[in-house]
C-alpha cells in the first residue's frame, strides 16, 4: 500500500516558520504526500513553491477551538480559499452541539461551505471531548451540512483519534463523508490499521515514525 497518498501532513505549531513551510513542502514533493495541512497566513507561500503539482494545501479555521463566529469562519475560510488554498478543515462548536444548538451548528457548518465555493469541507470533531452520542450527532449534522470529510481531532487536545471513534463515524456516514483519522497517530502500522478500519486520509505530524527510508520505499 502506497501510505503517501492517504497523508495529509500537518504542520500547524504556532511557532512554525517560513523555512518550515519550505522544507514542509519540499519533503512534500519528494514522498508524494496527498496534501500539507497548514495555518491560513502560510497559503500564499505553499501556494507558490506547490503551483501546478498534485500536492493538495489544506488550512484550518477556526482553530483550534472552533468557537469563533459563523462570520469569522466564513471569512477566514473564503480569504484562504481567494490565496490559493485547495481544501478547508473547520473545528465544530463543541459548545453548540454540547448545548444542542444543532440548528445553529448546522448554519455554523453550512455557511463555510457556501464561502468556499465548491472546495471540499472537511469538519474536525474533536472527539477526545464529545461521547459516543455527540459523535454521532455531529457526524449526522455534518452530513446535513454536505461536508466533505470528517476528521477526528485537531492534535491540540488531551488526545486524538481512536479505533473506536473510527469504527463509530464510519457505522454512522457509511460511504456519504469521507474520513480522517487525525491526532496522536505516531507509527507507521497504526496508520494502516485506522485505513483498513475507514479510514480515508491520515493527519500526520513530524512526531510520525515513518523514516524517510520508509517513504521512498512506498514510493518505489
Amino acid at each position: 500500500m502506497d501510505i503517501n497518498a492517504f497523508l495529509d501532513f500537518e504542520l500547524l505549531d504556532s511557532s512554525t516558520t517560513e523555512r518550515d513551510i519550505v522544507n514542509l513542502c519540499n519533503d512534500a514533493l519528494t514522498y508524494n504526500y496527498y496534501a500539507i495541512c497548514i495555518n491560513s497566513c502560510y497559503v500564499p507561500l505553499a501556494k507558490q513553491l506547490l503551483d501546478k503539482t498534485s500536492v493538495k494545501i489544506s488550512t484550518v479555521v477556526g482553530f483550534p477551538l472552533g468557537a469563533m463566529h459563523t462570520k469569522s469562519k466564513a471569512y477566514e475560510a473564503k480569504k484562504a480559499v481567494e490565496n490559493g488554498a485547495d481544501e478547508i478543515e473547520m473545528v465544530i462548536n463543541v459548545g453548540l452541539l454540547k448545548s444542542r444548538n444543532y440548528l445553529a451548528l448546522l448554519k455554523d457548518i453550512i455557511d463555510v461551505k457556501l464561502a468556499i465555493n465548491g472546495k471540499p469541507l472537511k469538519v474536525i470533531l474533536e472527539i477526545s471531548e464529545l461521547s459516543k452520542n455527540e459523535i454521532i450527532k455531529a457526524c449526522e449534522i455534518s452530513i446535513d451540512a454536505k461536508a466533505d470529510y470528517i476528521k477526528t481531532s485537531t492534535g491540540f487536545s488531551h488526545s486524538g483519534a481512536t479505533f473506536t471513534a473510527i469504527k463509530i463515524i464510519k457505522k454512522t456516514v457509511k460511504e456519504s463523508v469521507k474520513i480522517i483519522a487525525s491526532g496522536r497517530i505516531n507509527d507507521f502500522d497504526t496508520a494502516l490499521k485506522y485505513i483498513h478500519l475507514g479510514a480515508h486520509r491520515i493527519g500526520a505530524t513530524k512526531e510520525m515514525k515513518i523514516t524517510k527510508a520508509q517513504l521512498l520505499e512506498e514510493i518505489c
